[in-house]
């Protein structure tokens, strides 16, 4: 693998760090213990398979040309044991234990000069469960990326890769940062189209603004610390409610996290009414069989109904909302501003990060993704996955972030906070499971259930 150029909505999430806001995403993976798997022989798994997943050992380096721009190259003093270390958990609770590590080490910005991930093997007692951190650079991945790259650990996607490699298949090489003179005409036409819907989406982003930005528990100045929590749905019931009510799975997650958000405002003394935060909603442009690097992301921009206090009339409005967002496109609209960071020249994104920065809680106040996983069952070194927790990064100026992951017919929700904002993020969670089981019981129970004021 040779040199390849930042995208550049790639180079646009190198330029947003700094140690206040670390720009990576993450993965708790906890998997259940297996006879014969020992924490050194996982480790040492661990290793292995990372050091053989060719992304994973590329860096970052400026270049030349063009002026302000950078480029992926192979680290030439790679050493996997700079980015793969092994931390013990001391609580008898393993998860509470694993998950308040998880949220300490996500913290952590990645060192710029290296490869940009890290991998932790969370582990208590020997012969107890463990977990796997995953931290990768947004410049590395987008959320479907992610899971492609940190599948190469797990024992299925490994010997798929062995047997490609034993049978000769050839790799894919990067794309070149040179383009074939026979593209260029194509590529200039293809271009013009671009920057006409960049102007567009610009237009929407001037729209959609706010100027009168409020203050919220969403909306805080970053500490710089992080906090996580995770809650588990039952994806048989989630499927059951979808029957009933229509629209898609994610219209249902999208309106549990909206009277997640009611419970946990009232609880804190909050009024929900008049103050439905605005969320972002991460759309992937990833074509199948596409480019296999970089980002490819779109969002769509949703005010959660937090202010209506009943969950059919919660879940109508997000399904209303989210069609009128698909009807208009991934391309349209103020949601579409990584489009829009897909136009600029780099030296933009070197200079303008500080302010595009800052200028993220003017759309939105917190972000909702869902992560794609592999149906198939996983596991490590013969120890079955049992489930994985997404975390996203937090924008400036931003509290809250969550993430969504469907694994062994479960909803695995995983909720990154700013830790002084929101201390209380465990309530917030619980809050998550409650609302879920309210609405399941009330779909499919028939019980009426008691709004929450």
């Amino acid at each position: 693998m040779g040199t390849e150029l930042l995208a550049p909505l790639d180079l646009a999430f190198w330029h947003l760090e700094s140690d206040a806001h670390p720009m990576h995403l993450g993965a708790l993976a906890v998997f259940a213990p297996a006879p014969g798997a020992t924490p050194p022989h996982v480790l040492e798994l661990l290793r292995t398979r990372a050091a053989a997943i060719p992304r994973l050992r590329m860096c970052v380096r400026d270049v030349l040309l063009p002026v302000g721009g950078a480029a992926w190259t192979v680290d030439k003093d790679f050493d996997v044991h700079r980015h793969v270390r092994r931390v013990a958990v001391d609580e008898g609770d393993f998860m509470a234990g694993a998950t308040r590590l998880a949220g300490e080490l996500m913290e952590q910005p990645l060192g710029r000069g290296l490869p940009p991930w890290q991998m932790y093997l969370i582990g208590g007692a020997d012969d107890g469960p463990f977990a796997v951190l995953v931290k990768l650079h947004h410049a590395l991945a987008d959320g479907m990326r992610a899971v492609a790259i940190g599948a190469g650990i797990f024992d299925e996607i490994a010997a798929a890769t062995a047997r490609s490699a034993t049978r000769g298949r050839p790799a894919v090489p990067p794309r070149s940062w040179l383009p074939d003179p026979r593209e260029v005409a194509g590529m200039a036409l293809g271009r013009i189209g671009e920057v006409g819907r960049a102007l567009g989406v610009g237009a929407s982003v001037v729209r959609a603004g706010r100027l009168d930005l409020r203050s919220t528990a969403f909306t805080a100045p970053s500490s710089g610390t992080r906090r996580l929590a995770t809650a588990d749905l039952d994806a048989t019931a989630l499927q059951r409610i979808r029957r009933a009510e229509g629209g898609t799975a994610n219209d249902i997650l999208l309106a549990v996290v909206a009277g997640a958000l009611r419970r946990w405002m009232a609880e804190r003394g909050e009024a929900p009414e008049g103050s439905d935060p605005r969320a972002l909603v991460p759309v992937s442009r990833r074509r199948p069989g596409g480019a296999v690097s970089g980002n490819r992301l779109s969002a769509y921009l949703l005010d959660l109904p937090v202010g209506a206090a009943d969950p059919r009339e919660r879940l109508r409005a997000v399904r209303a909302a989210m069609d009128r967002n698909k009807a208009a496109g991934p391309l349209k609209g103020a949601g579409a501003v990584a489009v829009l960071a897909d136009q600029l020249h780099p030296l933009a994104h070197r200079f303008g990060a500080p302010l595009a920065a800052n200028a993220a809680r003017m759309l939105f106040d917190l972000l909702v993704t869902s992560v794609p996983l592999p149906r198939s069952a996983l596991s490590l070194g013969g120890c079955p996955l049992s489930a994985l927790y997404p975390m996203a990064p937090l924008a400036r100026g931003q509290s809250l972030a969550v993430a969504l992951s469907t694994y062994g017919g479960r909803v695995h929700v995983g909720l990154v906070a700013d830790g002084k904002a929101l201390p209380d993020l465990d309530r917030l969670a619980g809050a998550v499971e409650e609302e879920f089981e309210g609405l399941r019981e009330l779909v499919t129970g028939g019980r009426v259930p008691v709004p929450v004021s």
